[in-house]
């Protein structure tokens, strides 16, 4: 049972992982963002991780990993000790430095599941316990690393959550324009409200003009199982850029913002699905 204790501690690795990565009170993405990543990376994946993945999944998913992305955010208040883990706050610096809970776990988690795959590497694969059936676990495991600019947002105005603004002519706050507007308005105007076009979309930017980008991507040229200072310091540089520069209380954000950030937040997305690929492919060999 050798091989069936290695598979269990990685599934338990990858719900922690989870869990700390993309558990609110400040949501990763809403739910077609998590999706968006999920799908992107499902189609990345290498043959042993697609069929590890589905085989984690729970029958009602029907293989698509993106339909059970935003779990962590429906069971938010059933673990509420993880909510100050979710998120990075900064001083009012637009650069990032090693100080916080939530790289310290990744870290933590990084290693773990690396050893994990080293120790489980070495059993051979002609072993019968090398053989299992997840379909009756209650429980999922999927990885959706946070990309979101505003999670490692100012600690002021909690990643945006304080600065109140108007979508076109609908309130919101910063935080949550970020989270879901603007893919959301996205899909209406240029996709049919239809999540797999705006996927089809973001894929086809991934093999044409970020394709020099993406080995960049999937590395942290540290040969980590994932890279989560790279993360948090791209982040607050694209918050600082893109989703404070320009905004105040009370701002009125219409095409002028959407149409400047929207390129933003489709290589976000794009970025998180090719590392979660990259991840899972790394962690199930």
């Amino acid at each position: 049972m050798e091989m069936a204790g290695c598979k269990m501690q990685m599934m338990l690795a990858l719900c922690c992982f989870i869990m700390l990565a993309t558990l609110p009170p400040i949501h990763g993405w809403g739910t077609d963002g998590h999706s968006i990543i999920c799908k992107i990376a499902q189609s990345r994946l290498s043959d042993a991780a697609a069929d590890s993945v589905n085989e984690l999944l729970p029958k009602w998913a029907e293989d698509d990993l993106g339909s059970v992305c935003s779990w962590a955010d429906q069971v938010r208040f059933r673990y509420r000790w993880s909510s100050p883990l979710h998120f990075i706050n900064t001083p009012e610096i637009c650069s990032y430095k090693y100080t916080n809970n939530l790289t310290e776990s990744l870290l933590f988690l990084s290693h773990f599941m690396g050893d994990i795959h080293q120790a489980c590497s070495r059993i051979p694969k002609s072993d019968e316990n090398s053989k299992f059936h997840y379909r009756k676990k209650k429980g999922i495991t999927l990885m959706s690393i946070t990309f979101q600019p505003l999670h490692v947002g100012f600690a002021a105005d909690k990643g945006g959550n304080t600065i109140d603004v108007h979508w076109y002519r609908r309130k919101a706050v910063l935080h949550h324009v970020w989270d879901t507007d603007i893919i959301e308005t996205a899909e209406k105007r240029f996709y049919d409200s239809n999540v797999d076009s705006l996927v089809d979309a973001i894929q086809q930017n991934i093999t044409s003009e970020w394709a020099d980008e993406v080995k960049r991507w999937e590395t942290c040229g540290l040969n980590k199982t994932a890279c989560p200072d790279q993360y948090a310091s791209e982040g607050i540089k694209a918050a600082c850029d893109w989703a404070y520069k320009g905004v105040q209380q009370e701002s009125v954000l219409e095409d002028d913002y959407f149409l400047s950030r929207l390129p933003i937040v489709h290589r976000r997305l794009a970025q998180g699905g090719v590392r979660l690929a990259a991840t899972l492919n790394r962690i199930f060999g």
